[in-house]
């Protein structure tokens, strides 16, 4: 008689193999099972048991134990390599399916033990399918047959272990398998066996924590550590686990081994999208509160809601909270800790769920305010500081141990969140925050033993009063009440002072503030700066007559000083928002523009002296920059006394250097600055007197940024700058491709928006007040934009006219032939100015044209008198050379010299004069004499004459570059004597 199992003889035979099947059976049985084909795993899984079926019992009562069956030589032998010996998992599936009786179900537990025998060691990937198979069987029977409760939860434990593979190409070639049977754990969560429900979660939970069993199959080998973390990814199991969480609702034991699966899962980012598809925020966060005297519950569910925190979208997550389900179960468990959590454990998880309430308040759309969790949250906020009656915290202290320091830091960040909610703001209002928020707006002078420490009163000094910048301008009557702007003007006083001080400045609010006061000066300027920003009247007088102003100033001047010596972003942020401050109360304000006079003035020179480099350096000098122009514009500008000091201060001279940086996010502040201040009419001298690089002046660095800008926006010219379209001269690329979108007529069309959207019409205003005639330092480029800049406000009306007719043309009414006939003259008026325009510039370009051609024929003709001279030059010195090497051509030369001589002699003569020579006997020169000479006087029978005189005789005049000099120390002839005589 044959086994079932196909007749291997080891089923009878001495060895230690196991039969798989029930010998008693016959073999014809044995052929017939063989004949019927093995079902798929697919058939198999189709029909999983249902969700509604009886659980079974925790254990099975009276069932016997086996036992243990004595061991075997093998069993006994040294080593710890097995040899796993050929079976035939098909004999068995094909038992469990075909029998249904009572009677066998002994035998089918027999043959399911001895597969857990056979594979104690591991489940080999190639055996994977038919193993599930097996489990799968096994758990259809649980419901009916509670016996098969233990051998499933056995074969659970085999998948917890490592799977084993024969080689290392195994676990890509079973990748498709394995990851379906790994999914299928969480479908077997449908099994009504608490026991198979638990062991299913252990097995999960044994994927990371794997401890590889003392017996090794010969031939295999583990396979890597993460192989089953990443089918569980790709297989959707997480998702699967979460779903179940429903069928173990009522469960506390089975509920917690789940949560604790998924607090794995849930390290993995793959997983948590996987249960965010499964609402697994919303269905662990809603089952907060549930009962637990464990505690395991709240932590497990908190330490998932971390995990997805963590590793998921926060916005997603927040949505699934943002109900009002979740938000009671969360206000119920964080007062219940708060209440009666006195270990640490309790005060840290009570901080952790207190920060997922906050995340959940920064959502609008959820109903914090609906479900009392924002007013038990204002209260706790504030019940320190501001005596309340209710009941929550009538028998509340807060010890001061670093958990309870941590709570009262997050309380405040949670009133920083809702005062986000214009909902909240009544609820803020009782519950008198600004109040409990002043409380520390004050040093900390006596710090006691049973108090917080100096580091943590700094801590939440500094939290408190960033919050009050959030919360003061939406309570501004209860910010009046509490007498705000005198509690923050005495506290920066004491930020100024010298009385000493050790700040700590460990905290984030505190960078910067180590051993000194910016920290508290820098949050305090921030509200100032936000209820100022509201440009409240009351609020801003009430400042201004407690010397504000003035007060202000001397800080910045305190600040200005320190920064000297180094220069961060805390100080640079607190100058900033001095001047903002400074700003708003002096626009508009006469006498606070006196006020803030030539003192403020005197300050805002260094910061427009800045140096450009450090506009890039991120620390915040751009903002300083823009600031000090608001301030200019704000706190000076309309005032005469302060405008002439500035002026007397070289000022334009300075903003015209910012200018010429040609940085356009300042360039349009700048020139509406330069706009208001040509209404001085000493300023336009002033333009007109700078000079930039290159001896650049202001007229050329207006019509370089309208160049620039002109080139930005795309508006057509050609290679000279002249106008193409005579219709279209100010229109860019932009503005031509949007064409003409018909508006109502209380709204500004597309010609009127560029207006401002471009520095042009600025550029323009500012040449209009320094006028169009007579501006130094233009080359000829830049009179022909200059022609455009002049007519721009004709073009743009122009510009206006072509949007209304086109608007018209695609209406479906047409105007009256009067109407028609005007807006026809009004265009061609406008194309005629184009053209004239053009014109002009082209005449511009042909005088210019000329004027470069007389100037480059000038300095030909220059140049060819140089080279002319140069040739004289080199002929007389050749003549010279002639004459001294060649004595012929000396005499040569002397002839024609004295024939020249001769000839330049006046042919009539005087009667009765006396004719003297000029020549020099002997001498062989064509040059000039020397300066020995020989004068024979007037005859002495010739009264009267020119040299009668004695003295004058002796004189010797000589006519040297065209003026009479003395010439002493010549010898001349005396003719009474007949002997020279010397001349003095």
């Amino acid at each position: 008689m044959l086994p079932l199992c196909g007749g291997f003889p080891r089923c009878h035979g001495n060895g230690p193999g196991l039969c798989w099947c029930r010998c008693r059976r016959g073999s014809r049985e044995a052929a017939a099972a063989a004949a019927v084909p093995v079902p798929t795993l697919a058939a198999s899984m189709s029909s999983p048991p249902g969700p509604d079926a009886a659980p079974a019992p925790a254990h099975l009562a009276g069932r016997e134990k086996r036992r243990p069956q004595p061991a075997t030589d093998n069993d006994l032998r040294t080593s710890q390599c097995i040899q796993l010996k050929s079976v035939d998992l098909n004999c068995v599936v094909k038992l469990l399916e075909d029998s249904n009786s009572n009677n066998e179900e002994e035998g089918q537990l027999e043959t399911l033990r001895k597969v857990v025998k056979r594979y104690e060691t591991g489940l080999p990937l190639k055996d994977l399918a038919q193993i599930f198979k097996i489990l799968n069987l096994c758990a259809e029977k649980i419901q009916d047959q509670e016996a098969f409760i233990e051998p499933t939860c056995e074969i659970l434990k085999l998948c917890g272990l490592p799977f084993l593979k024969k080689k290392l190409s195994d676990e890509v070639n079973y990748t498709p398998i394995t990851l379906e049977l790994i999914a299928q754990l969480g479908y077997l969560m449908r099994v009504p066996s608490s026991q198979v429900r638990i062991q299913i979660c252990k097995c999960i939970i044994s994927f990371y924590y794997t401890e590889p069993p003392n017996k090794k199959l010969a031939g295999f080998h583990s396979t890597s550590e993460n192989y089953k973390i990443q089918m569980a990814e790709l297989g959707g199991l997480a998702e699967t686990l979460v779903l179940s969480l429903a069928l173990v609702e009522n469960q506390l034991p089975e509920k917690l081994w789940v949560l604790k699966a998924l607090q794995h899962l849930s390290t993995s980012g793959v997983n948590c999208k996987l249960m965010m598809k499964a609402q697994a925020a919303s269905r662990i966060c809603s089952h907060l509160n549930d009962a637990d005297p464990s505690g395991q519950l709240l932590f497990r569910s908190s330490e998932i809601l971390w995990n997805l925190l963590e590793n998921m979208s926060k916005e997603e997550i927040v949505n699934q909270l943002s109900n009002l389900e979740c938000i009671y179960a969360l206000k119920e468990v964080f007062v219940n800790l708060l209440m009666h959590g006195f270990r640490h454990y309790d005060r840290q998880l009570r901080n952790d769920l207190l920060v997922i309430a906050t995340l959940i308040a920064e959502n609008p759309g959820a109903p914090m305010i609906e479900s009392g969790f924002t007013k038990q949250l204002i209260l706790l906020a504030t019940f320190n500081e501001v005596k309340s009656h209710n009941p929550l915290v009538r028998g509340l202290k807060l010890t001061y141990n670093y958990e309870d320091f941590e709570l009262k830091k997050l309380l405040f960040n949670m009133v920083a969140v809702l005062a986000k909610d214009l909902c909240a703001v009544q609820l803020l209002n009782e519950g008198k925050v600004v109040l409990a928020l002043f409380h520390y707006v004050k040093p900390n002078e006596k710090p006691g033993v049973h108090d917080w420490s100096a580091a943590q009163y700094e801590e939440l000094q500094l939290h408190a009063i960033a919050t009050l910048a959030s919360v003061a301008p939406l309570l501004v009557d209860d910010y009046m009440t509490c007498q705000g702007n005198t509690r923050l003007l005495m506290f920066l006083e004491w930020c100024v002072g010298q009385d000493p001080f050790f700040s700590q400045g460990n905290c984030f609010h505190g960078a910067g503030g180590r051993g000194n006061k910016l920290a508290q000066m820098r949050y305090s300027l921030r509200v100032l700066r936000s209820v100022v920003s509201l440009c409240d009247e009351a609020v801003n007088l009430d400042l201004c007559d407690q010397g504000a102003i003035n007060q202000l100033l001397d800080i910045l001047k305190h600040i200005a000083n320190k920064s000297k010596e180094k220069e961060d972003a805390i100080v640079l942020e607190i100058q900033t928002d001095i001047l903002l401050i400074l700003s708003t109360l002096c626009e508009n304000d006469l006498h606070r523009k006196e006020l803030f006079g030539c003192e403020g003035v005197d300050i805002l020179i260094p910061f427009m002296k800045m140096d450009p480099n450090k506009l890039y350096s991120g620390l915040g000098h751009n903002r300083l920059l823009f600031s000090t122009l608001d301030s200019l514009w704000c706190c000076v500008m309309g005032c005469y006394i302060t405008e002439d000091y500035f002026l007397r201060k070289e000022g334009i001279f300075l903003l015209l250097d910012l200018l010429a940086l040609k940085q356009k996010n300042i360039c349009n502040l700048i020139l509406g600055i330069l706009i208001e201040f040509c209404d001085n009419s000493k300023t336009a001298s002033h333009i007109n007197t700078w000079r930039g690089k290159k001896d650049q002046t202001a007229a050329s660095l207006l019509i370089h940024l309208w160049k620039q800008e002109e080139l930005e926006l795309g508006v057509e010219h050609d290679q000279h700058g002249r106008i193409v379209d005579a219709k279209k001269p100010l229109i860019g690329s932009f503005q031509e491709q949007q064409g003409v979108i018909p508006m109502c007529a209380n709204c500004p069309s597309i010609a009127i928006m560029e207006v401002s959207e471009n520095m042009r019409a600025k550029i323009y205003s500012v040449l209009c007040k320094l006028g169009f005639e007579n501006l130094p330092g233009l080359s000829a480029k830049d009179f022909v934009t200059l022609a455009v800049i002049r007519r721009y406000l004709d073009f743009k009306v122009g510009e206006v006219w072509s949007e209304i007719c086109a608007e018209l043309k695609e209406e479906t009414f047409r105007p009256v032939t009067p109407d028609v006939e005007a807006l026809k003259v009004i265009s061609e008026a406008s194309e005629n100015v184009g053209k004239m325009v053009v014109t002009l510039q082209t005449e511009m370009l042909e005088s210019q044209q000329h004027q470069e051609f007389q100037e480059e024929k000038k300095v030909y003709s220059k140049i060819q008198a140089i080279h002319k001279q140069r040739e004289m030059v080199n002929k007389s010195w050749e003549d010279f050379l002639t004459r001294t090497s060649n004595y012929e051509a000396l005499k040569k030369a002397k002839r024609l010299q004295e024939k020249s001589i001769e000839a330049s002699r006046s042919k009539s003569r005087p009667q009765n004069a006396t004719l003297h020579s000029t020549e020099i006997k002997g001498l062989n020169t064509t040059i000039a004499s020397g300066c020995l000479v020989t004068v024979e006087s007037t005859p002495s029978e010739l009264t009267g004459g020119p040299l009668a005189d004695t003295d004058l005789a002796l004189r010797k005049l000589s006519v040297r570059g065209g003026a009479l000099k003395k010439i002493k120390g010549v010898k001349v002839l005396d003719p009474l004597k007949k002997e020279s005589v010397s001349v003095k």
